[in-house]
């Protein structure tokens, strides 16, 4: 009996974690560790000191072309920015493959070497919990957000917080984006 206890508490404490942020304080981002496209982990904390942009992604929308762009910020900035990108169904069903054919994908048409995510849904019941933090004030301690579409981008700052948050039509190479990342 209490090793069932036991285990359940640690459950607990463990969605807890991920669900507020983790351990480094429930409105950043570095608690959060989620799977990356082609294997192995995205540990957020280890992103710590540079800012982070997180994009939902698709290979068949009308922005998919930011993949470029994207490519080019990170690799402009790798030294204070990380880019990740997490592949979603959620709109016009415009990312309809699995993680092997997103990330050959990737790779072919735009040369992709930011860290992508495994294929997650932004919205909806079975939200990633990543993006439950991104959208939601009372877990990102900042603001509500709604995803509308692909390519919706948030900027974390060097400290794990939400610093803003930035509509599929603003491009990566965008003034916006740019002064967001001045700051």
């Amino acid at each position: 009996m209490k090793f069932i206890i036991n285990s359940i508490l640690i459950v607990f404490l463990m969605m807890s974690t991920a669900i507020a942020g983790g351990k480094d304080g429930a409105n950043t981002i570095y608690g959060f560790k989620v799977p990356g496209l082609e294997g192995g982990t995205i540990d957020f904390s280890k992103f710590k000191g540079k800012k982070i942009l997180v994009v939902n992604t698709a290979s068949e929308c009308g922005y998919t072309p930011q993949y470029e762009g994207l490519e080019k910020l990170y690799k402009a900035n790798k030294d204070k920015l990380v880019i990740v990108g997490f592949p979603a169904n959620n709109f016009g069903a415009q990312e309809p493959g699995n993680n092997t054919e997103i990330a050959g994908f990737c790779k072919k048409n735009f040369g992709v070497s930011f860290p992508m995510a495994a294929k997650v849904s932004v919205k909806g019941a079975d939200q990633a919990a990543i993006y439950k933090w991104l959208t939601q004030k009372a877990q990102n301690g900042v603001q509500d957000a709604e995803v509308k579409w692909n390519f919706h981008k948030f900027l974390i700052d060097e400290n794990g917080k939400l610093i803003a948050v930035f509509p599929s039509a603003i491009k990566p190479e965008g003034a916006e984006i740019k002064a967001a990342l001045a700051k």
